[in-house]
């Protein structure tokens, strides 16, 4: 009795070191699982609308082609639709933003799987990226028919669903392995460069985003409240199935919204088509497609009560200035000054991908540049970081030096000061 106690307490799948690996089939197919998971995000409501839809004409072979498409799209893929191949290029970023999250939680699952035998073992997570890009490849072959919805093309399809891919998983790996160290140390002296200032860029970025995409919120909320986007709902609305795929569609493009009303606040505007702009400094626009969100955009006036847009953006400066100023409590004015540009230096990269991923085209011709201009928005973010998170910086650690907190270096050259002289008396 006492012996089979014994066997069973024991840890038997844990004793041979075989038993504790997983084969490269169990990885492959838990990337088919993480991809198949992001597509049932699409296809559900797809197939939803196709059940609740009156129309006869589609086949569930379409609902699937059209969920692919979708899924497709949410990771950026270029498509393109209707007898002349009029590219699609605008990606909803609530499908990216979910699909990034799931692949992201599958890194880190793979990450910690491997803790504890030294570095990842790259057979693993390069199973899960096969397995997922497998799905992709289908998805593809589904959607190159020429009846389809969104039609696709194959290599740059399949390179941007590698990318993004890629860059989630990696972003779940780093994490899962404790966020390790990856970049060098930039060749800066310790006068411009102190100890903890990567981890102070880091934490000023991340203020500096929340703080933009929060007062991006509020700018969107105004327009809502402000403008006709429920009367344009009505109006080309006629059933639910109509209603509820408007619905879904807005709720995808949300955080487009958001990344236009924060390029909006900036001053940097965004475009509704060629020769169209939308600004706090002035907007001129020309037809537009009939859609809820684009019921939003200003009416053709010139600057006025819309540049108090632009406070949103000056709010989360002031955010990203308070946490570098909090940092530098015991830095120089060099050191303070030289991490607020490598802050705003940071922003750019964000600033361009978000970009890039809100805008796109819709249509050849005048509805082919729609979203932020990218280059446009990431210099914006870096002129407004520049122009008053640097001396903001500057001025915060100023007061919190003045005041004493953290033994500031205002409080450090007053004593020293003061020891100097009493030696000079002594």
């Amino acid at each position: 009795m006492r012996a089979m106690t014994q066997l069973m307490g024991r840890p038997i799948l844990g004793l041979p070191s075989d038993l504790d690996s997983r084969s490269t089939l169990s990885d492959l197919l838990a990337g088919v699982r993480t991809a198949l998971l992001t597509l049932s995000v699409v296809a559900v409501p797809v197939f939803g609308l196709w059940v609740l839809a009156p129309y006869g004409d589609d086949t569930a072979r379409d609902a699937a082609r059209a969920a692919f498409g979708l899924w497709l799209l949410g990771h950026g893929a270029p498509l393109v639709r209707g007898p002349g191949a009029a590219p699609v290029t605008v990606a909803p970023l609530l499908l990216t933003v979910v699909t990034a999250v799931l692949l992201s939680r599958a890194g880190c699952r793979q990450a910690r799987r491997a803790r504890g035998r030294g570095w990842v073992r790259w057979r693993s997570p390069l199973a899960v990226y096969a397995g997922y890009l497998l799905v992709a490849a289908v998805a593809v072959a589904q959607c190159a028919d020429p009846q389809a919805l969104l039609r696709s093309r194959a290599v740059p399809d399949l390179v941007a669903v590698a990318l993004l891919t890629a860059a989630a998983l990696g972003r779940g790996l780093w994490t899962g392995l404790g966020r390790p160290a990856v970049l060098p140390r930039l060749p800066l002296p310790p006068a411009l460069w102190p100890d903890g200032a990567p981890a102070a860029v880091g934490r000023a970025l991340a203020g500096w985003l929340l703080a933009l995409t929060a007062g991006a919120g509020v700018v969107l909320a105004v327009a809502v409240l402000l403008g006709s986007a429920g009367q344009h709902a009505q109006r080309l609305g006629d059933g639910a199935a109509d209603w509820l795929g408007m619905l879904l569609a807005c709720l995808a493009l949300v955080p487009n919204a958001l990344v236009w009303s924060a390029s909006y606040a900036l001053g940097a505007g965004f475009e509704v088509g060629a020769g169209s702009h939308a600004g706090p400094l002035g907007t001129r626009l020309g037809p537009a497609p009939d859609f809820p969100l684009l019921a939003l955009l200003p009416a053709d006036r010139g600057p006025d009560w819309h540049l108090l847009a632009c406070a949103a953006s000056a709010a989360a400066t002031v955010a990203a200035a308070l946490l570098i100023g909090r940092a530098a409590a015991r830095w120089t004015s060099a050191q303070t000054a030289t991490v607020a540009a490598a802050t705003a230096l940071a922003a750019a990269l964000p600033a361009l991908l978000a970009a890039h991923l809100a805008g796109g085209a819709l249509a050849p011709g005048r509805m082919s540049e729609l979203g932020p201009v990218p280059w446009r928005f990431a210099l914006a973010q870096a002129a407004w970081l520049l122009a008053l998170a640097l001396p903001g910086a500057l001025l915060w650690r100023w007061w919190l030096g003045r005041r004493g907190d953290g033994a500031g270096p205002v409080v450090r050259a007053r004593i020293g000061a003061y020891r100097l002289v009493c030696r000079l008396a002594a």
